[in-house]
């Protein structure tokens, strides 16, 4: 082992504190020492150690009720119980609570330092190895703690049922996987997944692309174009980011909620919706409601049953199972694969993961690209937090140097909400007609509403200008816009 092994030492009985901490510095140790539960606590707490060696019974409290907190904040950390008590029952319980050994007062300092190197040796090596039960499963969501077993369980509930779910969460903390989970568990696993990101679709075309469109039904609609409840037919209709959604969309989504079916933008006909919905969003749609943006009954519909992912800062204890998940991954990619000591684990076990579970993932590929370490250190993860650019998501902001940028940028994203389905025919025609209302009525504006002077500005002849205020909409204020 190239870097010294840093031990915490917890023991009522100044003697045995001083004798243990000698022994071990004496076989290249670094020892830190706590003299009740309190302080072992606080050390726990401040900084990541190698292992822990605690007494069981001390002034202030037993060691081994704190085995399983100290398990869940630092589950790599292997914890040595030593006691006077000899007692198979303690032993028994020790080795229940998640200790790595159990030493009997009085002991032998040579078994001491063997059981301190072997517990260091052998949670180095295992810092981010997953388990071999886990490792051959096809697990889509990662993760033990208390928070996502509350999670499991509620999941487990609604596998068998077609009830409509919203999932709340912030970005980044894997909404669509828990999604996908109710999909491919459920009773509609043979049936579609289709995905939709409310956020990436240009509100005049959302319509016709949930419900599909006839032909004629507007400009550029040159053939029938099928929508994504037709697409997601027997199967799970995915409406990510639904605090988007436009009003006059949310309408139609009530209706098909409301009565089991829908018709197609210019169609008469109803078509019955055999989905099951299933709703994402990281805002606040309660608020949304009050502020007149999202549709009360909507919401109520939508709202059947509410599932909220926990943030990663509320599940730091997962963060070396996940570590390992992605570590596979990367090294299924043909990346080399990283290994991060406990100091590693402790800085990023005290960052607060404002990106969530994809910026530890994206955190992790970097790595796997650019670290030429096989073992990653404090220092490594400290560069990598410390120049993380500051954004609402922790994610870092994207930002358009033109027009055209802009553009490509939001086009790229409708043609990647679709996933492996072309978007609705006609595109070209309802890209045009998005761009051309807010520069229209941005001129009208700009002029107080002087349709000469706005088309003169356009470059268009007056009565195209008229036309085109007729067709999309655009209401026109004298003096006022």
């Amino acid at each position: 082992m190239h870097e010294p092994i840093r031990v915490l030492v917890a023991d009522d009985d100044r003697a045995i504190r001083l004798v243990v901490k000698q022994s071990l510095e004496a076989c290249g140790c670094t020892v830190t020492l706590a003299e009740n539960s309190t302080q072992l606590w606080e050390h726990v707490l401040a900084a990541g150690f190698d292992v822990l060696v605690s007494d069981v019974l001390m002034p202030d409290g037993n060691g081994l009720d704190l085995l399983p907190k100290i398990r869940d904040l630092h589950p790599h950390m292997p914890v040595i119980v030593m006691s006077a008590q000899n007692t198979l029952m303690t032993a028994v319980t020790a080795t229940q609570r998640g200790a790595f050994d159990y030493l009997a007062k009085p002991f032998d300092l040579d078994e001491l330092e063997r059981t301190v190197l072997s517990a260091a040796r052998e949670a180095r090596q295992n810092a981010v190895q997953t388990p071999k039960d886990e490792e051959q499963a096809d697990i889509p969501l990662i993760g033990r703690s208390a928070v996502m077993q509350d999670l499991y369980r509620a999941m487990a509930r609604l596998m068998p049922t077609d009830l409509t779910v919203t999932i709340t969460g912030e970005s980044g903390t894997g909404k669509e996987l828990v999604a996908r989970a109710l999909h491919d568990m459920g009773h509609r696993h043979k049936g579609p997944f289709v995905a939709v990101n409310m956020a990436a679709i240009p509100k005049d075309l959302i319509e016709s692309d949930l419900f599909g469109h006839e032909r004629g039904a507007f400009t550029g609609a040159n053939s029938r174009a099928v929508g994504r409840f037709e697409q997601a037919n027997s199967g799970t209709l995915f409406l990510d980011e639904i605090g988007d959604m436009p009003i006059e969309a949310q309408t139609r989504l009530l209706r098909v909620l409301q009565e089991g079916e829908f018709t197609m933008v210019g169609g008469s006909t109803p078509i019955r919706a055999d989905v099951r919905i299933i709703a994402a969003t990281n805002k606040d749609l309660k608020a949304l409601v009050a502020a007149h943006r999202f549709r009360e009954d909507l919401y109520y519909r939508l709202n059947v049953v509410p599932l909220t992912i926990p943030p990663l800062r509320a599940r730091l204890s997962d963060i070396p199972d996940l570590l390992a998940h992605f570590n596979n991954r990367a090294v299924a990619q043909g990346l080399p694969g990283k290994r991060f000591d406990g100091k590693a684990l402790s800085r990023l076990c005290a960052y607060s993961w404002p990106g969530n579970v994809r910026e530890l993932e994206n955190l992790v590929q970097r790595l796997c690209v650019l670290a030429p370490e096989e073992t990653i250190g404090e220092s490594t993860i400290a560069q990598i937090l410390d120049a993380e650019p500051e954004s609402e998501n922790g994610t870092g902001t994207w930002r358009e140097s033109g027009l055209k940028d802009a553009v490509e940028h939001h086009l790229t994203r409708y043609f990647k909400a679709h996933g492996t389905h072309l978007p609705p025919s006609g595109l070209h025609a309802r890209v045009v007609r998005e761009v051309e209302r807010p520069l229209i009525e941005l001129a009208l504006k700009a002029t107080k509403g002087n349709q000469l002077k706005s088309a003169e500005l356009l470059g268009l002849n007056r009565n195209t200008l008229r036309k085109k205020i007729r067709e999309l909409g655009i209401h026109v204020a004298r003096n006022g816009f």
